[in-house]
């Protein structure tokens, strides 16, 4: 009796350790979603596209958030100790990559990790912001796709659209390296042209309307290039720009969807597709370090006409036919 007593124990007992493997067998199931830490430096429209973008492209490829992918979503509110407390989370969490939208979320994130893969976006120079160390071959854990635009480009649109100016006034953030190598270009093809350039760095968004106001009263034309800070408190420069009749040209089409006046730039949507088809690649055992950094070959002229109205600007006909007016159409 004791024999059959002590045989009906023992299959219970393998019963319920089978059962408990079974669950923890779920568990390592949960385990196995790849987890991405998304970092986004701030809000504004540029970077919001961008991070949709990615999440929409990564859920067309079969990788859904809540379902076989974790997203971990931090916005940084343009504060650098953010990102670093930010990036260290991503670490201690052991994700399985690190998305950072902007050059001083990359280079931060870089600074936290040398072993879990990072992909950027919207790194203008990542070689001057000596996050790769080749845009061919960046080496290291981290790669990505960068919004560099053609100031040449930008300038040849402005003469075309507002011929004649002598004066272009810059309004960047001279912290943002992004933005000092986008400048340090326009420096260059206006010493070519005999454009004078006024100069006007900002360090916070609060100094924004006081650079624009001084702009305003000694420049033909404004150029801003895809700057985190300006593009953040966008409205309040072009307020002055338009009270004051200046044209206001800038390097991203979103920042033409806020209401400045023109640029020959990127498709942020587009940079934010090609952002997720190289986290999807690194996913797929890709190494970041033999993978390219992408940029955007194809720009396009965007153009407010709202604002040209208000500024009382006529858009030559041959430049709206290649335009996307993005006072009437979204981005």
């Amino acid at each position: 009796m004791k024999r059959k007593s002590f045989a009906i124990l023992a299959v219970l007992l393998m019963m319920t350790t089978l059962l408990l493997t079974g669950c923890g067998g779920s568990g390592g199931g949960d385990s196995d979603t790849v987890k991405i830490g998304l970092v986004q430096l701030v809000e504004h429209t540029s970077l919001d596209q961008i991070r949709e973008s990615i999440i929409a492209q990564l859920e067309e490829e079969g990788y859904v958030d809540g379902e076989n992918i974790e997203i971990d979503y931090q916005n940084a509110q343009n504060e650098q100790s953010n990102l670093k407390t930010i990036c260290q989370g991503f670490v201690a969490d052991d994700v399985d990559v690190i998305v950072a939208i902007t050059t001083p979320a990359a280079q931060v994130a870089m600074g936290e990790t040398d072993e879990i893969p990072i992909v950027f976006s919207a790194v203008t120079d990542p070689v001057a912001a000596e996050v790769v160390e080749d845009m061919e071959h960046p080496g290291g854990n981290i790669t990505g796709t960068s919004d560099v635009i053609s100031v040449e480009r930008i300038m040849e649109l402005a003469q075309e659209i507002t011929p004649g100016f002598e004066t272009v006034g810059v309004l960047y953030n001279s912290s943002e390296t992004n933005s000092v190598a986008t400048i340090d270009k326009l420096k260059e093809y206006a010493a070519d042209n005999s454009i004078e350039v006024v100069d006007s760095a900002i360090t916070s968004a609060n100094e924004i309307q006081t650079a624009a106001q001084n702009l305003a009263q000694k420049c033909d034309i404004v150029f801003s290039p895809t700057d985190n800070t300006v593009a953040s408190a966008i409205a309040t420069a072009n307020e002055v720009f338009i009270d004051a009749g200046i044209p206001f040209y800038v390097g991203a089409d979103s920042m033409v969807k806020d209401g400045a006046f023109a640029t020959y730039g990127v498709d942020y949507d587009y940079l934010g597709r090609e952002t997720a088809d190289m986290v999807i690649e690194i996913l797929n055992g890709a190494d970041p370090a033999e993978m390219p950094v992408r940029t955007m070959e194809e720009l396009a002229i965007y153009v407010n006409s709202q604002t040209a109205d208000e500024l009382g600007i006529e858009i030559p006909q041959d430049v709206l036919d290649q335009a996307t007016d993005l006072a009437k159409e979204d981005l």
